[in-house]
Formats: C-alpha cells, sequence, structure tokens
C-alpha cells in the first residue's frame, strides 16, 4: 500500500470519526418529552427529599407541585445531557451613559402617580413611618420603580418559574433555596400556588420580593392574617421598610444630597470607605446644589462622597441609607433613581440640577485596558471587568493627580491614551 493511499485512508478514517462522534451527539441530545419526564421524577425524589428536610408536609408538597410545568421560553435554561453555553465576552460592548438610566418622562410620570398615591394612603404611610421610621416618599419610590405601583404585568406562574430554573438554569442552586421558601410560603397560608404571579426571574408581587426575601421581610400590616405583597398597600408598603430597616436603615436621616465640589478638592475621595463627617465636607468647601445649608442633624454623621460619572456629572455626598437602598438592588443608578424620585414625591423637586455629560460611549475593553494599566502601577480599581466602579473612577483621578493632570475620575479616550 503506497503513501498516497494511506494517508487517503487515514483521511477517510477520520472523517467517519467525526460523523459518527456528530451523529452520537445528535442522538444523545435529550427531547422535550424526555426532559419533561425527568422534570418530574425530580420533583417526585429530589425536590420532594429537600423540602421534607425543611419541614414541608408530604400533604402540603403534593398540593403545591400539582400540575408543575417547565417554561421553555424563560432564559438561561441547561436542560438535562446539554452544556451550559460559553459565556459570551462582553468586553467590547460600550457601557450606558448613566443618563439613559434617568427618562425624564419616566420620573415624571412615576412623581405624578406617587404623589396621588401618597395622598391616598396617607393614614397607612404615617402609621408605617411611625413603626419603621422610614420617610414615606422613599416607600412609595421603591413601589413605584419596581412595579408601576401594582400596574406591571405579573405573567408568569412563579412555581413553574422557580422549578424550571431550579431544575436547570445555569444557577440551580440559588432557585432550589427560592423553590423550597416559596413551598414555605404556599404551607404557611400567604398565599396558593395559582395566586402566587411573578416576573421571569422568580420575583414575586408589587415589592419585587424573592421567596426567601419574603419570609424575611414580609409583614402582615393590614392585621388579616396574610402577608400580602400581591394587593395589600398596607403590606407592600410596610414589607418594603421592614426590608430597609432590617438592612440598617438610620432612623430621621436623608438617603443624600446633591452637592458641587469645588476646585481643588478632588472627586478622588470618593467612596463608602472614605467616609468622614458632613461637617469635614463642608469644611472643605463642598455645599448643596440647592443653596440650603446641610440639615443639622447630618453635620456629625458621616456621609460618602458619591461621583457615577466623575467632574462630567452630578456629584452628591451620601448617607448609609443611600446603601441601604442598594440592597434592594445592588447598583448606585438604582438608589440614585430612588432617591430622587422620592424627593419629587415629597417635595416637588425635579430633575439634578448638573447634567450628565457625554459619558458612556467608552468599549468595556478600553476601560479593562485602563484598569489593568492602573493594577499594574499598585492601584486598586476593585473588579477588573471594564465597568468604571467608584475604586476605578478614584483610582483614575488618583492616577492623573499623581501626573499633574487635574483629575476627572472618569475614563475617556484622552485619558486613555495617557495612561500606559
Amino acid at each position: 500500500m503506497g503513501d498516497n493511499t494511506r494517508r487517503s485512508l487515514a483521511r477517510l478514517a477520520l472523517a467517519l470519526s467525526v460523523l459518527l462522534s456528530s451523529s452520537a451527539q445528535i442522538i444523545a441530545a435529550p427531547s422535550r418529552p424526555s426532559v419533561e419526564a425527568q422534570f418530574q421524577r425530580w420533583i417526585a425524589t429530589d425536590l420532594w427529599r429537600e423540602a421534607q428536610a425543611t419541614g414541608i408536609s408530604k400533604p402540603a408538597f403534593d398540593k403545591a407541585v400539582a400540575g408543575l410545568m417547565l417554561n421553555w421560553d424563560l432564559p438561561d435554561l441547561v436542560p438535562p445531557g446539554t452544556t451550559p453555553p460559553k459565556e459570551q465576552s462582553q468586553s467590547q460592548a460600550e457601557f450606558s451613559s448613566p443618563a439613559s438610566y434617568f427618562s425624564e418622562k419616566r420620573l415624571q410620570g412615576l412623581a405624578a402617580t406617587g404623589r396621588s398615591l401618597a395622598s391616598q394612603h396617607a393614614g397607612t404611610m404615617r402609621k408605617v413611618e411611625a413603626t419603621y421610621g422610614v420617610p414615606g416618599s422613599i416607600l412609595v419610590a421603591i413601589w413605584g420603580r419596581e412595579s408601576g405601583f401594582g400596574k406591571a404585568k405579573m405573567p408568569y406562574r412563579a412555581l413553574d418559574v422557580l422549578a424550571t430554573k431550579a431544575f436547570m438554569s445555569t444557577r440551580k442552586d440559588m432557585f432550589q433555596r427560592e423553590l423550597i421558601s416559596a413551598l414555605h410560603m404556599i404551607e404557611g397560608g400567604d398565599v396558593t400556588a395559582q395566586q402566587m404571579r411573578g416576573s421571569w426571574a422568580g420575583a414575586l408581587g408589587q415589592p419585587q420580593f424573592m421567596p426567601t426575601s419574603f419570609l424575611k421581610y414580609a409583614v402582615d400590616f393590614d392585621g388579616d392574617g396574610k402577608r400580602d405583597i400581591w394587593n395589600s398597600v398596607p403590606d407592600i408598603l410596610a414589607s418594603i421598610a421592614n426590608y430597609l430597616v432590617k438592612s440598617g436603615w438610620q432612623r430621621g436621616r436623608d438617603w443624600g444630597f446633591e452637592i458641587s465640589i469645588p476646585d481643588g478638592v478632588s472627586c478622588a475621595q470618593e467612596g463608602p470607605d472614605r467616609a468622614q463627617p458632613v461637617s469635614a465636607w463642608a469644611s472643605e468647601g463642598l455645599t448643596r446644589i440647592s443653596g440650603k445649608a446641610f440639615p443639622s442633624g447630618e453635620i456629625k454623621q458621616d456621609a460618602m462622597m458619591l461621583v457615577p460619572a466623575g467632574t462630567f456629572g452630578p456629584e452628591f455626598l451620601v448617607t448609609p441609607n443611600f446603601y441601604v437602598i442598594k440592597e434592594y438592588n445592588n447598583s448606585d443608578l438604582y438608589a440614585l433613581f430612588i432617591g430622587n424620585l422620592a424627593d419629587r414625591i415629597s417635595s416637588g423637586s425635579g430633575a439634578f440640577n448638573a447634567s450628565w455629560g457625554d459619558v458612556g460611549k467608552m468599549l468595556r475593553s478600553d476601560v479593562l485596558a485602563m484598569q489593568k494599566a492602573l493594577v499594574a502601577q499598585g492601584f486598586d480599581v476593585g473588579k477588573v471587568d471594564g465597568l468604571p466602579g467608584f475604586k476605578t473612577r478614584r483610582s483614575l483621578g488618583e492616577w492623573q493627580a499623581k501626573n499633574g493632570l487635574t483629575p476627572t475620575c472618569y475614563p475617556s479616550a484622552s485619558l486613555k491614551a495617557k495612561l500606559r
């Protein structure tokens, strides 16, 4: 047999091997009926075992899971026998400008509805404020932001969502815990399986609590024996307040203030780990945009500088309560949205005084390169992910000051060209 013949046979064998491998994979790909059957076995065995271990009774379990169905339209599903998709790199995507988060039309609409509802439920709000010490305007703002004051559709049967994700998603363990908590909610009598409606992510009711949060924070404030975050305004507002209080809300304090940072004071002092008394900030020349003095009750209390767009956008002093709002949704922009909306509801104020400027146009890969350059020079940028968090922002400001530049504390194309 000649060399050419051997090479031809070798190529043929390789091609057959690849073909057979591909065919095996096609054959092995699970059909929906087979996955559905595995799902029902999982409910009867694994899920029941976990539920029983946490104290769920068999009759309550069987009643709750009757009719459970997989929802194939949910994101992040990994059916048995398949492999999770590789995480798509977002390093080339632009990150959003903060300005896009603050739709003036939406804020005005939420504020108008919020003021109307605050007036309509004034008695309830006074009782909730007296009990928990959280301003009613903050509670109404979260209510509006999370569900449009209950107008947002809750199209999903929550148990189907949670069970689907617990059985075949990229975060099965987390969703199994939420599913078990949902079963406890049902056995506890707060809601039936059919009444438990939520979002595609399993968040429930008008405050958008996950089941574990419901069990920790939901309260029966109207005294009807049920914690009804779907229909009862007293329960909704009090549950949000209880969430914030148990997350550390400080009674009598504001969330924060829009300020002006004078020339000569660096924006690189940002961050919750660099808190100092409001009086110290004031002594450096930081003043409220409104022209009002800082409240007397705040003067001796700690506050933190926050410059989410560096010197290209609004600047703030925020209190620890700002970071409590972030416990509800871990985003600076979310907490600022809630604070601004609450101020509009309580005092009729408007948008932040300063504009956000033309920021957020850079690629994440550009910011990532800047972060890596800063880390190489010994700066702490936090997570190296191509997003300009507060540690990245202040590291940029510190690098600028170190190199004789006026700190701006925000990534830009010109700054990237200088930072090597």
